[in-house]
């Protein structure tokens, strides 16, 4: 079976830190694929609210997610305070990809947990129609990286 490749930029725009919670864990005693796609919904949320939108309010459209791909690297446990690192890249007329890094402090070193991409796009739920990526967005994504 051929194994997803996927290559993240070298820079991100922003990060937040979420805690493992028992309802993460599954039957196999850590974190659960279903989890690290939660994360990554809320890391999107928190650095959609960093630049000032939202999902719904997305500097005047909103956004669905059309695709996503996650690799895992590691393990993660309960009490893990995980890192997801986010940012914006690949822009097209009506989207672009969020790429995300988790990690998480094992014997005093960053540890790769996961990479992740959402494909994302600018749509107009009055409509069902897709949209512009607003210029805004653009504009702000380039000024945010770390």
């Amino acid at each position: 079976m051929a194994r997803l490749k996927l290559v993240l930029p070298a820079t991100f725009s922003f990060s937040t830190t979420i805690t493992v919670l028992i309802s993460n864990i599954n039957y196999g005693g850590h974190v659960g694929n279903d989890s690290i796609l939660s994360f990554i919904h809320e890391a999107r949320l928190r650095y959609f609210q960093f630049l000032g939108a939202d999902e719904l309010n997305f500097f005047g459209t909103s956004v669905i997610m059309g695709d996503v791909v996650i690799s895992y690297k590691a393990e993660s446990f309960h009490g893990d305070e995980l890192t997801l690192a986010v940012t914006a890249d690949e822009f097209t007329t009506y989207g672009f990809d969020l790429y995300y890094r988790i990690t998480k402090q094992q014997a005093g070193e960053q540890k790769l947990v996961a990479e992740a991409k959402t494909g994302m796009v600018c749509f107009n739920y009055t409509t069902r129609k897709v949209e512009p990526v607003p210029e805004v967005f653009k504009l702000k994504t380039r000024e945010a990286k770390i």
